[in-house]
C-alpha cells in the first residue's frame, strides 16, 4: 500500500444543524460552573488528613520519597563513581570561581560544599550538581568590588606587616579587605536565598518564564565576555583598577593594555598552556563520549601537575608568579549577614536570585526530560533559597549549577543526589586535608580553567544567524540583551533586556496580524485570501480575523484594520447618509422631489422636459394658493433610498458593498473592558447602516468574559455568536435566501419625516464613537 496516499482520497461528510452559540448551548445543555466561596476554598486547601500531611511532608522534603525507593545495588556503584569525579571538579571550579567573586580561593571550596547538603534534602532534580556558577559569581563579584574596592583599604607606605602588600609606596590591608569582601559576598548570598525562598513560598516560580531562551542566551554570552576580561588580567598578572557598572569591560581593557609590559611570563605561559590543554581534552571527551566510560578529569590533572611544577621550580620566588598562597584547613565559623549592607545590595540580589534560579531550572529540565521524570519549579526555588541562606551563613557565595559540572555528574553514571553527597564529601576532604597541597598553584591556572569552561557560552553566538532566519524579534532580543549587558553591566543589562523583551511582546500584540478570509470552494475551510489562489470571497460578506488578544492597547489598530478590510468607515457612511436624507427630506417638503407609490424618490422634472398637459394635485394646490412654498405635506408613503444608485442630491456617500460582516475570534484569547466596550460600539455602528455583524469561533471563556463585562444588550444580543465561521456564513445565506435580511442598499426615510436629527447614541457611547468626540472628551477632562 502506498505510504503517501493522494490528496482527497478519503473525503468525509458531516451533517449537523447550523449552530449559533445559544442554540448549541440549549441543545447540549450547557452547565453553569460551580463557584466556590473563599471559605470553601480555604477549607479545602487547609484541610488536614494523614494522607494530606504525608503528601505535604514529601513535597517539602522530596528526599523522603525517592530515598525510600532508592535501588542500592543498581544505583549506588554508579553514584559513587560519579560523586568522586564530580567532587574533584567541584573543588577545582570552586577555587577558580572564587577569583570571579574577588575573594580568597578557600571560600570557593565552602561554596562548593554547603549548598549540596541542603539541596540533597529539598531538591527535586536527581542530576544537577549544585555549586558556584560563573555568571552569578561575576554578579556577586561586581557588587563586592563596588562596596569593597582596594581604595578603601590603603595604608601609608611606611606601614608594613604580614597583613599588607606594598606597591608604589602604598600598602593595601589585605586581611581587612578580604574580611570585608567575604562579608559583602556572604550577606548578598543570604539575601539572594531569602528572595528565592519567598518566591517559592508565594508560588511565583512562573516568573522565570519571562526570561526567554534568546534573552538568557544573550545575557550569558555577555556574562562570558565579562568573565573573560576579568580573568584576562589574572592570566597576564598585570595590575588593574577595580571597575564595575557601565563600560567596566572597556575600562578594564584599557588598564590591561596600559600595563601590558608588566605581564608575568611564567603566569602567561601557564595560563595559555592550561587553556589549550583543557579545551583540547574536553573536545576529545565530547567527541568520544560513547567510547570513553568516564570523561578524562583534565582540570584535576592540570591542577595537580601545575601545583607540582610550581612547587618544584619555586615559580613565586624565582619568577614572581602569583600563587594561591594560603588555603586554611577546616571550616570558617558561622556568622550572620551584615544587615547594614542589605539595602545597598537589594536590587543586585534580586536579579542574581532570578538568574541563578533560571539557569538551574533550565539545566534541571534538560536532564529531567532526558531521564523521564519531572521537577517542581517552586520547590526548586525553596531548595536553592535555603541552600544559599545556609551557604551564606558559612562564608560562601551564591550557588546555582553549571552545565559542565552537571554534565560530568550525569555522564559518569550519576543516578541521584547521592552522587551529590559523595561529591560534597570529596570537597570536604580537600578542605580538611588536601588544601595545603594546592597552595603553590598559580592563579593564572585557575583563571585559565575558568576561561576554558566558557566555550559553551561563547558558542551561543552561532544561534544568532538561526534566530535571524526563524524569528527576527527573538534575534533582536538576543542582540539587545547581549549588547546592554556588555556595555551597562550585568544587572542593568538584564533589566534592559527584559524591558526590551516585554516591549517586543507589547508591539507584537499591539499590531497583530489581521486578515481577510475566503472560502475554499466546496469545503467549510476558510483561509487568508492572500495565501491561496483557489479561494473565493463570499459575495456580500466580509470575514475578518484577528490573531491576537484584543485589549486597550490594540483596539484602535483592530478598528483601523477592520475599516481597511470592509473598505469604508461606518461612522462616516452614517453621517453622509444622514446628510443626504436631510437634503432629500427638505427637497420633498419643498416639492422639488416626490415619492412614488412604491416609496421611490423621483424628481419633479423628468429628463429636463416639463409636461405642461399634466396637472397634479400639488400643482393645482400651488396655483390656488392653498399652501405656502416649502410647507406642502409629505405623502403618507415610506420613502426609500437606494444607496447603490446615483442620489438626487449632491452628497458623496461612500458605497457599502456588503450586507454582513463576520468576525473570526477563534484566535482571540483575551478581551478587556475597553475592548468589549469599543467592540460593542463598532457592532452598533455597522448595524445602523444596515450591515449585520456576527462573531464566530469564540471560546467559552471569551463568551463568559463578554457576559461578565456586559457586552450584550438589546441591540447586540447573544444571537450574533456562532460556533464557527461556516455556521455564520450558512446562516447568512439562509436568511438572505428567505428574504428576511434587510437590504443594506435601501434605507427608509419615514423616521426623518417627524425628526430632523438622526437618532443619537447615548452620551457614553458617543464619547467613544468618533475621534472628534474623543478629542472633545479629553478636552473636557482637562478642564
Amino acid at each position: 500500500m502506498d505510504a503517501h496516499p493522494p490528496e482527497n482520497l478519503y473525503p468525509y461528510t458531516v451533517s449537523r444543524p447550523i449552530y449559533s452559540n445559544p442554540t448549541f448551548e440549549e441543545d447540549n445543555e450547557r452547565q453553569a460552573r460551580e463557584e466556590r466561596t473563599l471559605r470553601e476554598r480555604l477549607s479545602r486547601t487547609c484541610g488536614c488528613s494523614g494522607r494530606q500531611a504525608l503528601k505535604v511532608v514529601k513535597g517539602v522534603f522530596p528526599v523522603i520519597d525517592w530515598l525510600s525507593r532508592y535501588p542500592i545495588r543498581e544505583w549506588l556503584p554508579s553514584d559513587v563513581i560519579s560523586g568522586v569525579s564530580t567532587g574533584l571538579v567541584c573543588s577545582l571550579q570552586g577555587l577558580a570561581y572564587a577569583l570571579l567573586v574577588s575573594v580568597a580561593p578557600v571560600y570557593g571550596l565552602y561554596s562548593a560544599f554547603f549548598p549540596i547538603l541542603t539541596y540533597f534534602l529539598l531538591g527535586t532534580s536527581r542530576h544537577i550538581s549544585v555549586g558556584p556558577f560563573p555568571v552569578t559569581c561575576l554578579m556577586v563579584g561586581s557588587v563586592v568590588l563596588t562596596l569593597a574596592p582596594d581604595d578603601h583599604f590603603l595604608l601609608p607606605g611606611n606601614v608594613t606587616g604580614v597583613n599588607g602588600t606594598e606597591a608604589d609606596g602604598i600598602v593595601v590591608d589585605v586581611e581587612a579587605m578580604e574580611a570585608q569582601r567575604i562579608m559583602v559576598a556572604s550577606s548578598m548570598t543570604v539575601l539572594v536565598g531569602l528572595f528565592q525562598v519567598v518566591m517559592g513560598l508565594l508560588q511565583v516560580g512562573f516568573l522565570v518564564r519571562y526570561l526567554s531562551d534568546p534573552l538568557v542566551g544573550g545575557f550569558t554570552t555577555a556574562a562570558a565576555f565579562h568573565v573573560l576580561i576579568s580573568q584576562l588580567k589574572i592570566v597576564l598578572s598585570v595590575p588593574t583598577n577595580n571597575h564595575s557598572g557601565c563600560f567596566s569591560i572597556l575600562y578594564t581593557l584599557i588598564d590591561v593594555f596600559t600595563n601590558i609590559r608588566q605581564t608575568n611570563r611564567a603566569d602567561l605561559a601557564a595560563g595559555l598552556l592550561t587553556i589549550v590543554i583543557v579545551m583540547a581534552v574536553k573536545e576529545v571527551n565530547s567527541k568520544f563520549r560513547h567510547k570513553i566510560p568516564v570523561p578524562i578529569p583534565i582540570e584535576v590533572i592540570v591542577t595537580v601537575v601545575a601545583a607540582g611544577i610550581s612547587y618544584a621550580t619555586e615559580l613565586e620566588s624565582r619568577y614572581g608568579a602569583s600563587i594561591v598562597h594560603s588555603i586554611p584547613r577546616g571550616f570558617a565559623p558561622a556568622q550572620p549577614p551584615n544587615t547594614e549592607l542589605l539595602w545597598n545590595i537589594l536590587g543586585s540580589s534580586f536579579s542574581t536570585a532570578v538568574v541563578g534560579y533560571a539557569v538551574a531550572v533550565s539545566v534541571a529540565k534538560v536532564y529531567a526530560a532526558k531521564h523521564d521524570y519531572t521537577i517542581n519549579g517552586n520547590q526548586e526555588l525553596i531548595a536553592f533559597g535555603f541552600s544559599n541562606v545556609f551557604c551564606g551563613c558559612f562564608s560562601g557565595f551564591v550557588a546555582s549549577t553549571a552545565l559542565s559540572r552537571t554534565a560530568v555528574q550525569e555522564s559518569t553514571g550519576g543516578k541521584s543526589q547521592v552522587a551529590g553527597i559523595i561529591s560534597a564529601v570529596m570537597v570536604m576532604i580537600v578542605i580538611l586535608a588536601l588544601g595545603n597541597l594546592l597552595e603553590p598553584l598559580q592563579k593564572s591556572v585557575l583563571a585559565a580553567i575558568v576561561i576554558a569552561n566558557l566555550k559553551g557560552m561563547f558558542m551561543q553566538v552561532t544561534e544568532v544567524p538561526t534566530l535571524w532566519r526563524q524569528n527576527r524579534a527573538d534575534c533582536f532580543i538576543w542582540l539587545a540583551t547581549c549588547l546592554a549587558s556588555v556595555v551597562l553591566g550585568l544587572d542593568v543589562g538584564l533589566l534592559a533586556g527584559l524591558v526590551f523583551e516585554m516591549g517586543t511582546v507589547v508591539v507584537r500584540t499591539q499590531f497583530p496580524a489581521c486578515s481577510t478570509l475566503g472560502n475554499i470552494p466546496g469545503t467549510n475551510i476558510y483561509r487568508n485570501m492572500k495565501d491561496y489562489k483557489n479561494i473565493a470571497e463570499v459575495p456580500g460578506i466580509k470575514i475578518f480575523k484577528c490573531n491576537a488578544p484584543i485589549y486597550f492597547a490594540n483596539i484602535d489598530y483592530f478598528k483601523e484594520r477592520l475599516r481597511v478590510t470592509v473598505g469604508f468607515d461606518s461612522v462616516r457612511v452614517f453621517k453622509k447618509r444622514n446628510k443626504a436624507l436631510k437634503k432629500i427630506h427638505k427637497l420633498i417638503k419643498k416639492g422639488k422631489l416626490r415619492a412614488t407609490e412604491t416609496g421611490e424618490v423621483v424628481s419633479e422634472v423628468s429628463l429636463g422636459v416639463d409636461n405642461k398637459g399634466f396637472e397634479s394635485e400639488q400643482d393645482s394646490g400651488r396655483e390656488s394658493g392653498q399652501v405656502e412654498d416649502g410647507d406642502w405635506p409629505v405623502p403618507e408613503v415610506e420613502v426609500r433610498v437606494d444607496w447603490a444608485l446615483e442620489l438626487p442630491v449632491r452628497v458623496s456617500v461612500p458605497k457599502v458593498q456588503i450586507h454582513s460582516l463576520v468576525l473570526d475570534f477563534s484566535a482571540v484569547s483575551f478581551l478587556d473592558v475597553v475592548a468589549v466596550k469599543s467592540l460593542r460600539l463598532v457592532i452598533k455602528e455597522f448595524l445602523r447602516i444596515g450591515v449585520n455583524v456576527y462573531i464566530a469561533g469564540c471560546d467559552d471563556e471569551i463568551v463568559r468574559k463578554m457576559e461578565a463585562l456586559s457586552f450584550f444588550d438589546e441591540e447586540v444580543t447573544r444571537d450574533l455568536l456562532f460556533l464557527s465561521v461556516h455556521d455564520a456564513i450558512l446562516f447568512i445565506k439562509l436568511e438572505t435566501a428567505n428574504g428576511s435580511m434587510q437590504d443594506a442598499m435601501v434605507e427608509g426615510l419615514s423616521l426623518l419625516q417627524d425628526c430632523k436629527e438622526p437618532p443619537p447614541f447615548t452620551e457614553e457611547e458617543d464619547l467613544i464613537e468618533t475621534y472628534d468626540n474623543q478629542h472633545r472628551a479629553i478636552h473636557g477632562l482637562s478642564n
